[in-house]
């Protein structure tokens, strides 16, 4: 019996951004050049329009915005507290990227003082 080879579905990086710029994480404006800027940086295809809701506002801690932006081989998702300065930013993508470039990019994007990271391959 032959063995199994092992399929890659994907490539994921999980970071969480610590003492970011405020005004950067509360501007609608400024999430969506985040994106843009990114899917230039990595080379991938926006798929469709980026979604910002701001929601959360019942509590102090909860509320921010958070991001969706559809990939054309995944997604790019992100939640913001205004409360906690922090970002919380999943890039996942069937097709491999500069993972590093683009932690990089993101940690100065939103002027993280700190970042915790993931990288996975799944």
């Amino acid at each position: 019996m032959k063995k199994k080879e092992k399929k890659i579905f994907g490539y994921e990086l999980v970071l969480d951004l610590f003492e970011c710029d405020a005004d950067v994480i509360t501007s609608k404006k400024k999430l969506k050049q985040y994106v843009d800027e990114l899917c230039k940086l990595i080379k991938m295809k926006q798929y469709g329009k980026t979604l910002l809701p701001y929601f959360g506002e019942k509590e102090m801690f909860t509320k921010g915005y958070s991001l969706v932006q559809l990939i054309e081989t995944s997604s790019i998702t992100g939640h913001f507290s205004d409360y906690w300065k922090t970002a919380y930013i999943n890039i996942f993508s069937c097709r491999a990227y500069d993972y590093a470039l683009a932690k990089k990019f993101t940690k100065e994007f939103f002027g993280a003082k700190r970042v915790k990271f993931r990288y996975l391959v799944r």
